[in-house]
């Protein structure tokens, strides 16, 4: 049986409660959708919790097929889904090893993750396995915030702090880490330097817009080259016209079509794994949020999808 079902299969309401009705388990597995749903490091609306299950309810609609790529994503990688992590709703710390031991062990089987948030607190667990893995990582962050502020009412760990943190704890190379989509207004003129201090490179939207998606990948590729990378996605890198269900929302940013245009784009990076974090389904009445994620994640499958196909090309072809 191939995996996906195709909604012209089996309809769309009939759900198994996985995305695109995948199985929880099968041999050869390159591939898996993880749940993390844990949003009570949130400074201002929760709700992220119901994200993996919501966004998992909107991927019905898709079909497997993605046409730009010409791949079967989630057959060709053998894509599993293997549900939420337990997390603990009141301990961030107690969460972040639930989730750091999850993705660790998938990681280690050199099954590439993609995780479903929850906040983006739970990106620092997720770059702590890969760390455990492959050493510091490469990070490319979209996002409309850059997450590396200190402290927030005295405490160190909360959504707005993941990337100050992994620097902290040497999870990324910092010249290889790019922030893009960065907007909105800032609590004071160093905001943006509390990135670029560290090392970090952070593109605004106005320049990502003035420069061009193809100049800022060139620039990305040229930085990370092939070195182990990790890709965060931040729902609220979208303009919330396209995605109204998240926390912290600022406008002026990219619409769907530029979005998933961009990531469409990131074909050439060597990316071990995936995050998309901070959808809030109670505010996301249409639904247009979640799919969006949904697609979204169809296209970080079709990116992993495509290295696989090219690494067998490449060992086929080696003498």
């Amino acid at each position: 049986m191939h995996y996906p079902l195709s909604p012209d299969v089996k309809p769309e309401f009939c759900t198994t409660g996985t995305f695109m009705r995948l199985p929880s388990s099968r041999e050869n597995a390159k591939l898996a959708i993880v749940g993390m749903p844990f949003d009570t490091a949130a400074s201002f609306r929760v709700g992220a919790r119901f994200a993996p299950q919501a966004i998992r309810q909107a991927s019905m609609t898709l079909f497997p097929y993605h046409p730009i790529h010409k791949v079967y994503p989630f057959d060709e990688c053998n894509a599993i889904d293997i549900g939420d992590v337990s997390v603990i709703p009141h301990n961030i710390h107690r969460s972040y090893e639930v989730i750091e031991k999850a993705m660790h062990e998938l990681m280690d089987q050199g099954i590439v993750p993609i995780g479903i948030g929850g906040d983006h607190s739970v990106t620092l667990a997720n770059l702590r396995a890969a760390a455990k893995v492959h050493g510091p990582v490469a990070l490319i962050h979209f996002d409309s915030h850059t997450d590396t502020w200190d402290t927030y009412y005295d405490e160190k760990y909360w959504h707005g702090s993941p990337f100050i943190r992994a620097y902290e704890e040497n999870l990324l190379i910092p010249d290889k880490v790019f922030q893009v989509g960065i907007r909105g207004t800032l609590n004071h003129p160093g905001d943006i330097d509390a990135s670029t201090d560290l090392g970090y490179h952070v593109i605004t939207t106005p320049e990502l817009k003035e420069r061009g998606t193809a100049s800022v990948i060139k620039e990305m590729k040229e930085k990370i080259g092939d070195t182990p990378c990790f890709l965060s996605f931040d729902i609220d890198f979208v303009d919330p016209s396209c995605a109204p269900g998240t926390g912290t929302l600022e406008v002026g940013g990219l619409n769907s079509f530029e979005t998933l245009q961009i990531i469409r784009s990131l074909t050439d990076f060597h990316f071990i794994g995936y995050d998309l974090v901070e959808v809030l389904p109670p505010y996301d009445p249409t639904q247009i949020t979640t799919l969006l994620a949904a697609t979204i994640i169809h296209d970080f499958a079709s990116l992993a999808a495509l290295k696989i196909k090219k690494e067998a090309l490449a060992s086929n072809t080696a003498p």
